[in-house]
């Protein structure tokens, strides 16, 4: 775990007028919009009975408990008792914890640590969001694995071959060129050119004859971002993907996926259906490895020259940890 940073936990657009849970490294919180239309977030366990918040309902700018209607504001008070009496006096200890929340390209940061850093602390760019000329999609995949397994599994180029032959890998080239891995305070990435198998489905309509190279970025941007990019003979692909860690074990992978090609809306459920299937085929191997988390040690498992880009984020992750602040405050541009 990573402290003092800004988490990527939900999609904008998943946040409506009710309440919504979410979880982070086991911690439940309740989430809604007041009436500016401003994100909050609350810790999800009602202090009276123990009641879920987020099913509850908004109140003006206040949470409702869905138990015994208590209300609560955005600072986490307990405004409103309806049982009460009038005139009686709401007991102090009638509040819930809050936390820094914020709206940001797309999706809904949530800062886990110290608050008083949270102001001081950049927020990821997702720039891709903001391209009016790609067509986006949003996707989930949860899955019973660290959220770091999740992210090292997307900046890991040599298993491409082999756990997606029946996709888009090609087991008949799977030597990895050796990788130029790019780095700033915030991240790491790598671009790298794959043999590829003829594209299927929908694809093969705007495919050449004899598939061509295949040239691929994929990257990190601290806590929790990764990002694959694919330039295909007809277009470019991007996936960002939030890697929300629910807890020790289990992981959501909220994905936004980017394509400059097929941009109708017939398309969408084609390019969430490819996603999904690729991360099944990642599934039951990122679930088998042991241990679930990663290794404290660096020589606890071999590396070879394929794995630079996962060693460089278990360097950022050691030298934070290290560092014990665990927190940068550079702005991401």
């Amino acid at each position: 775990m990573l402290k003092n940073f800004w988490y990527a936990v939900e999609f904008s657009q998943a946040l409506s007028d009710q309440p919504k849970l979410v979880q982070i490294f086991g911690q439940k919180i309740a989430l809604y919009r007041d009436t500016q239309g401003r994100v909050q977030a609350l810790d999800n366990l009602c202090p009276h009975r123990g009641a879920s918040l987020a099913l509850g309902q908004v109140q003006r700018d206040s949470l409702q408990c869905p138990y015994h209607g208590w209300h609560f504001d955005p600072d986490g008070k307990c405004v409103k008792i309806p049982s009460n009496l009038p005139g009686a006096a709401i007991p102090q200890r009638a509040k819930v914890t809050t936390y820094p929340v914020q709206e940001k390209d797309g999706w809904i940061w949530l800062f886990w640590g110290d608050r008083e850093l949270a102001e001081s602390t950049e927020i990821p760019h997702v720039p891709d969001v903001h391209d009016a000329e790609l067509r986006m999609v949003q996707s989930d995949f949860q899955w019973q694995v660290n959220y770091e397994r999740a992210i090292e599994n997307v900046l890991d180029i040599a298993h491409v071959p082999f756990v997606h032959a029946g996709a888009f890998g090609n087991p008949n080239a799977p030597e990895v060129e050796r990788l130029t891995v790019e780095s700033d305070a915030w991240g790491a990435s790598a671009r790298v050119t794959m043999a590829a198998n003829p594209p299927r489905g929908i694809w093969r309509l705007l495919a050449r004859r004899d598939p061509s190279p295949v040239k691929a970025r994929t990257g990190f941007i601290l806590p929790n971002l990764t990002v694959l990019e694919l330039t295909i003979s007809f277009g470019r692909l991007v996936i960002w993907t939030a890697q929300v860690p629910i807890d020790d074990y289990t992981t959501v992978s909220k994905s936004m996926s980017f394509r400059s090609f097929f941009r109708g809306k017939w398309a969408d459920s084609d390019a969430i259906k490819r996603s999904q299937r690729i991360l099944e085929q990642d599934r039951p191997v990122v679930e088998s490895q042991f241990p679930q988390q990663l290794p404290e040690l660096a020589d606890a498992e071999i590396h070879v020259a394929a794995d630079a880009l996962q060693l460089k984020y278990r360097e950022y992750r050691d030298a934070l940890r290290v560092a014990g602040g665990d927190h940068l405050t550079q702005n991401m541009g």
